[in-house]
């Protein structure tokens, strides 16, 4: 057996392995799946001398511990949460050498969702369709983590980032979604369109890697008619029965018949991943109402 590997001790509510999805696949019902902080996953591959594709591991608010089997380079950015090895606390966002059989553990976060820990090497998951992402909808890839998971690593390509304090972007005190309206603006009411882009929202805590959820005012829909189920895109705003609008992420549904009022700038939707619930959302039109030739 491989002595390139790790022992998860303890994994956390919901830890994953992600890399920067399966794109190209939505005619086959498959979602890109992928990181929801892609700009955090680069980053951290970046330090620990990897290809900025390459897999790692995505927590959720609790962290994860694991127990390398042989000495490995790691790296924990994302949202901050306190690192240690063997008990002492180390860097967070800075490349640490974790010797065999060590503990490491990724705390629950301080601020933010996601924290995403690579290592030198990358997770060497079976690709499927060219992607080591755990797709919870279509249940693609590997399973989450589990306690006691035997997770295979790859041999490290190149030498741990040299950097000084690189740019983390904090997680939002307030989420700021730009969204052009469409395609299915016209299903909805004047008022709703007003309400949209002037009330304020906030991140529910039913949300998931499929979609984030909104509290707030519900958007009164002009016509009653059942939708025929049409193709998703990543940012859709979509309009359920209860009229809180929903923003869909990675995991996606690739159609849905709900619906969609806007979609989102997919260059938001990473603050999005790391708005704990409670954030205030605002949705700011880039376009006029039925100016929907174009995705953002």
């Amino acid at each position: 057996m491989s002595d390139r590997a790790l022992v998860v001790v303890r994994a956390g509510a919901l830890t994953t392995v992600q890399d920067l999805g399966r794109p190209g696949h939505a005619h086959l019902g498959v979602p890109r799946s992928g990181a929801l902080d892609p700009r955090a996953l680069r980053l951290v591959n970046r330090l620990v001398g990897n290809p900025e594709q390459s897999a790692v591991l995505e927590t959720t608010l609790t962290g994860c511990a694991v127990r390398p089997r042989s000495t490995v380079t790691v790296a924990v950015g994302g949202a901050p949460c306190p690192v240690r090895v063997d008990g002492r606390a180390v860097a967070w966002g800075a490349p640490v050498r974790v010797g065999a059989g060590a503990l490491l553990e990724v705390g629950a976060t301080v601020r933010g969702v996601r924290s995403y820990v690579a290592f030198a090497g990358g997770i060497a998951a079976e690709p499927v369709l060219g992607s080591r992402s755990t797709d919870l909808l279509s249940g693609l890839g590997p399973a989450p983590l589990v306690d006691g998971a035997v997770v295979p690593l790859g041999v490290p390509a190149g030498p741990p980032g040299r950097v000084d304090g690189p740019p983390w972007p904090g997680p939002p005190s307030e989420l700021v979604l730009r969204v052009r309206f469409g395609p299915r603006d016209d299903w909805f009411t004047a008022a709703a369109l007003r309400t949209l882009a002037t009330d304020a929202y906030r991140v529910s805590a039913a949300g998931n890697r499929i979609g984030l959820r909104t509290d707030g005012p519900p958007l009164e829909r002009a016509v009653r008619a059942e939708l025929p189920s049409e193709g998703m895109v990543l940012g859709a705003v979509q309009v359920p029965p209860d009229g809180r609008p929903v923003v869909f992420l990675a995991d996606h549904p690739t159609t849905g018949g709900y619906p969609v009022i806007a979609v989102v700038r997919e260059a938001d939707l990473a603050a999005a991943a790391q708005a704990v619930p409670g954030t205030p959302v605002r949705f700011v039109p880039a376009g006029a109402p039925g100016q929907s030739s174009g995705l953002p």
